[in-house]
């Protein structure tokens, strides 16, 4: 039986995706080509908001009635997070959660004899499950997820209800994975979780040791973190960080607003004074690292003088790039029946204007930065002229002249500065 994954949302559903269809592939099922008519079709969902969930539920219609006899399975952050609404999908012949994907292949088998609708949503697991199958990527950098859950409740963020509360994968698996995928050719590594910061909190370890586990394997030479929350990254853990030569000096800081007073609403666990603290920290740690963040523009109670804020903070912090999106009311969270909601043709004149910031402030970061001699992880040629990569700093650079192939690392001198790149020459 040929098998189709389609996956919405963050990195960390697609990396779920990829385990179910490692778990798959193990038990004999075969992946869909292109080409294929697939005789099962699994949709992995998000619902960080509610028009991901309308999204979720139009392509599930839609992939019905271009496959009527496929077998269909809903899984991911939607069913989980709203059950009772996912169970009464007419297009469904598998509704289940997060909690259950490891479940998945059974879930299939049976009805697949029996032919009769499974509804199998269950509570959150208290620990992490451990992945036995891991899936050949074919991107050149490999994430492996290490923790999942979150605690923090934002009171704008379905997700502690979708993902659960904090587990950390053990050392072990960790160290499986990361060989797993070294041995497979890969050069870089990328740890990603829910609360990526919050590692080890639940199983007496730290981040720090993740870090230092991947670092560990010899056929790993950079290790990248994706997003993380700032609270946790003490100076003492920094300093630790900064000992892994192999951990690439990008942090993905998220921020979401610059102004104490938005904070507080969005039940966020720091202040501006004590983030702008970890990214000096940071700065002087690891010397000409990127910082980079997401900011939420629009939301709820976000008056003129808050949002000035904001950009403000913005500014005197430089980031290297922005990440600007818009606050979306999520029903069943906190901030969605907070008062002075903010009138959307408000919201996109913000988010235009912290964008504007997000496109100065990423030029800049790339002009100082040419010049300078970088190593390029090569990940693909676009273009008979030149080869694309990723600086440690997470620079995407273009290069010119010389020869290089994919997961190559090459040190690459930086001479131009474009929106959205950096040009470069192999030494």
């Amino acid at each position: 039986m040929k098998f189709l994954i389609l996956t919405q949302g963050c990195k960390v559903n697609q990396y779920d995706s990829d385990i179910i269809s490692a778990a798959m592939l193990a038990e004999g099922f075969v992946k869909a080509e292109e080409s294929d008519i697939p005789d099962i079709i699994i949709v992995n969902t998000c619902t960080v908001t509610e028009n991901g969930d309308k999204k979720a539920i139009r392509l599930i219609s839609k992939l019905r009635r271009d496959y009527p006899s496929a077998i269909m399975a809903v899984t991911g952050c939607y069913p989980q997070a709203f059950p009772k609404e996912a169970r009464l999908n007419e297009y469904a012949d598998i509704v289940t959660g997060n909690s259950e994907n490891k479940n998945l292949t059974r879930l299939i088998r049976v009805f697949s004899e029996n032919r009769k609708k499974t509804v199998n949503i269950c509570p959150h697991e208290k620990s992490f499950y451990e992945p036995e199958n891991f899936l050949h990527s074919d991107r050149t950098r490999a994430f492996i997820k290490i923790e999942d859950g979150c605690d923090r409740f934002c009171s704008y963020c379905i997700i502690p209800k979708a993902r659960g509360r904090i587990r950390s994968r053990s050392l072990e698996n960790i160290a499986k994975e990361a060989d797993f995928h070294g041995e497979d050719g890969h050069r870089e590594i990328v740890l990603a979780g829910i609360n990526l910061s919050c590692y080890g909190s639940d199983i007496g370890l730290t981040l720090f040791d993740a870090i230092k586990t991947v670092s560990d394997s010899p056929y790993i030479e950079r290790i990248r973190l994706s997003s993380l929350e700032p609270e946790l990254l003490t100076p003492e853990r920094i300093e630790k960080m900064s000992m892994v030569k192999k951990l690439c000096p990008h942090f993905h800081l998220s921020l979401q607003s610059g102004c104490d007073e938005t904070l507080k609403r969005m039940n966020r666990h720091y202040t501006s004074f004590e983030y702008a603290e970890i990214v000096r920290n940071l700065r002087s740690a690891f010397p000409g690292c990127a910082i980079t963040t997401d900011i939420m523009v629009g939301f709820a109670g976000e008056t003129e003088e808050e949002f000035e804020r904001s950009i403000s903070f913005a500014k005197q912090i430089g980031f290297s790039r922005i990440h600007v999106f818009t606050y979306s009311v999520r029903p069943g969270t906190k901030a969605a029946s907070m008062p002075n909601q903010v009138p959307e043709e408000i919201k996109e004149r913000r988010y235009k204007v912290m964008n504007s910031l997000s496109v100065t402030a990423q030029r800049e970061f790339f002009t100082k930065n040419l010049n300078t001699v970088q190593k390029v992880l090569v990940e693909h040629r676009r273009s008979l002229e030149y080869i694309n990569g990723y600086t440690e700093n997470y620079i995407p650079v273009r290069i010119y002249g010389g020869a290089a192939a994919r997961h190559d690392i090459v040190s690459v001198k930086l001479t131009d500065a474009e929106e959205n790149f950096c040009s470069g020459v192999i030494l």
